[in-house]
């Protein structure tokens, strides 16, 4: 061999390592997922595994650990229940320091606003490390620092249009701002068999029934959470306006009864919601409409209500979770918005669900929720049609904020 035949072979055989590492596949990350909230609301639990399977379904070789504010009530072991590889942050100073340490990236999750805004100003300070938010409602609201925590994030995903544009006009500067639906949509919970069992215990049968959830305008959280404090100013809204909020579901409920063969659950959202189905809903009602009506009078895990979800007609009312829960499974939904539910509702509109969206700060589509729950009962097959079609759009939203978040890790 020759000097030259001989430097060839030497310079081919050096580069081939280097060929050996482009090719290879990223190495895992740790995403540190801020998410959990509080658990007296099963569209506040939903956020969370909403977010994980979508990270199980697209991102399966990173490992990811909770940084909850609450698993309580048995949150936790649902979670992990369903994710088996989930670790859950502890609640000590050492725990967050090593989380800190070892994670690579942190994801905001889901949420009513930036909810962790004060951790990713921690993360930063103490890490510099990158971070992601993922399908919030969002608006400025006299907040100083949300506008640089949008600014300085590798991506923001707004769970309505209206947020989005909100971002915008305030002068968020994030290189990635797109609409991203809230991950409730993605949760995959069941608990199928105690459902079944309850819903056979009930006399309810599987597509022969519609749900139905009322809500005060603010949530009395001063019942059913732990050091929250009476608001006088906000119950006094909730007992001037519940009689002309909940009026129109109560309607809705006697027109489905006496006009077709569909039953009626009324079901909670929330850990306040029991008392308001029977002292709105049921027991206003007439006794032959009563008759073919379930007042459940306990409060429920996310798992157990989706799976109950999954067997009904369709659901409607002023939450927007449980909606949420059900067109994620293709199951017909209608929410009933006012404006102290801020702009999160809108994301009906831009899932193409405009006319299962009413808002009942105004007087005629409030009149419009009992035709609108007729024709889901009536046409329960083109309802589903349109159902699916939302779902597949939301589907597609979701995985284009796994793809980006992807790229982030690469």
């Amino acid at each position: 061999m020759n000097r030259r035949t001989f430097l060839q072979s030497a310079l081919s055989a050096a580069s081939f390592p280097s060929i050996v590492v482009a090719q290879a596949k990223p190495s895992a990350k740790k995403i540190l997922l801020r998410s959990s909230w509080q658990t007296v609301n099963i569209g506040d639990i939903a956020h969370t595994p909403g977010m994980l399977r979508l990270l199980e379904q697209h991102l399966p070789e990173h490992e990811v650990t909770l940084w909850p504010s609450s698993v309580e009530n048995g949150v936790a072991e649902m979670l992990m229940k369903r994710f088996p590889r989930l670790k859950i942050m502890g609640k000590t100073t050492a725990d967050k320091q090593e989380a800190f340490r070892t994670h690579d990236f942190l994801l905001h999750g889901s949420g009513p606003s930036i909810v962790g805004q004060k951790s990713i100003l921690e993360w930063v300070e103490k890490t510099g490390k990158p971070y992601g938010i993922g399908g919030v409602t969002w608006s400025p609201g006299g907040d100083a620092d949300g506008v640089r925590v949008i600014s300085e994030a590798k991506f923001a995903f707004f769970r309505d249009t209206v947020s989005l544009e909100s971002a915008r006009k305030a002068g968020a500067t994030c290189p990635i701002m797109e609409f991203g639906p809230d991950a409730t949509f993605a949760c995959d919970l069941t608990h199928d068999e105690a459902a079944d069992a309850w819903l056979k215990k009930s006399g309810l049968e599987p597509q022969r029934f519609l749900c139905c959830i009322p809500k005060l305008r603010h949530s009395p959280y001063w019942e059913i959470k732990k050091g929250a404090k009476f608001d006088a100013v906000k119950h006094a809204r909730n007992e001037a306006m519940k009689e002309h909020d909940i009026r129109p579901l109560r309607e809705a409920v006697v027109a489905l009864v006496r006009e077709t063969a569909m039953k009626v659950l009324l079901c909670p959202e929330d850990a306040s919601q029991m008392k308001l189905n029977k002292e709105m809903i049921y027991d206003q009602l007439p006794e032959d409409v009563k008759a073919k009506v379930v007042w459940r009078q306990d409060y429920w895990l996310t798992d157990f209500a989706q799976s109950v979800y999954k067997r009904c007609a369709g659901l409607f009312g002023n939450e927007q979770h449980s909606p949420i829960l059900c067109i994620g499974h293709g199951v017909p939904a209608i929410v009933c918005r006012y404006q102290e539910q801020t702009s999160k509702g809108y994301m009906w509109k831009d899932l193409g669900m405009n006319d299962w969206l009413l808002d009942h700060d105004f007087d005629e589509p409030a009149r419009a929720l009992t035709p609108a729950v007729l024709a889901i009962a009536r046409e329960p097959q083109a309802a589903k049609a349109k159902a699916w079609v939302a779902k597949t759009r939301a589907d597609e939203r979701m995985k284009r904020m796994m793809d980006v978040l992807r790229a982030q890790l690469a």
